[in-house]
């Protein structure tokens, strides 16, 4: 199954709501990616640019965006971003693909 990386940050009402209300949202995490025949491999808190990682696995692209969509849509974020994750054997293939496209840069012939 893919994996993915989500990068998510929290508006400051949802920060509000968790110090008054410490809750451990991995348990939340798991059970949506669940839902959807997948798994949860990490949850971790960050300082800088987001508040947070998770790193999923998923039965395909289509259930990974379900569940990004039922966390967007839930309002308590004010960002999310993810991105699939290629193995080196899929990098590696891909790597012999693109030696067989015949790509042209922009305004070359």
């Amino acid at each position: 199954m893919p994996l993915y990386l989500s990068k998510f940050s929290y508006t400051p009402e949802t920060w509000a709501r968790m110090i008054s209300n410490p809750e451990d949202r991995r348990k939340a995490a798991q059970a949506y990616i669940e839902s959807v025949g997948g798994k949860l491999h990490g949850f971790w808190y960050a300082f800088g640019t987001h508040d947070g990682y998770n790193l999923w696995e998923a039965p395909d692209n289509v259930s990974m965006a379900a569940v990004s969509l039922a966390i967007t849509g839930g309002g308590a974020l004010s960002s999310l971003e993810t991105t699939v994750l290629l193995t080196v054997e899929e990098t590696m293939e891909a790597l012999r693909m693109a030696g067989e496209v015949k790509y042209r840069a922009p305004g070359t012939r």
